[in-house]
């Protein structure tokens, strides 16, 4: 299966994710808590995609997505936002994401999105 980098702010939702995924048989390769740090691991790992979320302090996931879409043009990228972030998830499709997951996480759309990058 995939290699899933994790990046949201939410330690909660981090430990969701990385449950689900791998329940699911994906390989969780690594998880940071906002872009920036994102990044950082990068340069030391190789995802086949990542779950970014949109709302995170240090670097948010718009600017995140555009340094991804700059530095590493390849790597799929899926959104995760909150309820009311339309214009948000909007950009982000502009600037290269491949999909969005909304928040509240349900389990079975959240695998759905990101089978439908990876399988």
């Amino acid at each position: 299966m995939a290699k899933i980098f994790i990046v949201d702010d939410s330690r909660i939702i981090r430990k969701v994710l990385t449950s689900t995924l791998k329940e699911a048989g994906h390989e969780v390769i690594g998880e940071a808590a906002n872009g920036e740090e994102a990044l950082k691991a990068f340069e030391t790992v190789t995802p086949d995609l990542v779950t970014l979320d949109i709302t995170m302090p240090v670097m948010d996931g718009l600017e995140t997505l555009e340094k991804i879409r700059s530095d590493y043009p390849d790597l799929k990228v899926v959104m995760i936002s909150a309820a009311g972030q339309k214009n948000k998830v909007m950009q982000a499709l502009k600037l290269g994401a491949l999909d969005f997951i909304r928040k509240p996480v349900e389990k079975d759309e959240m695998l759905d999105v990101i089978n439908k990058h990876v399988v």
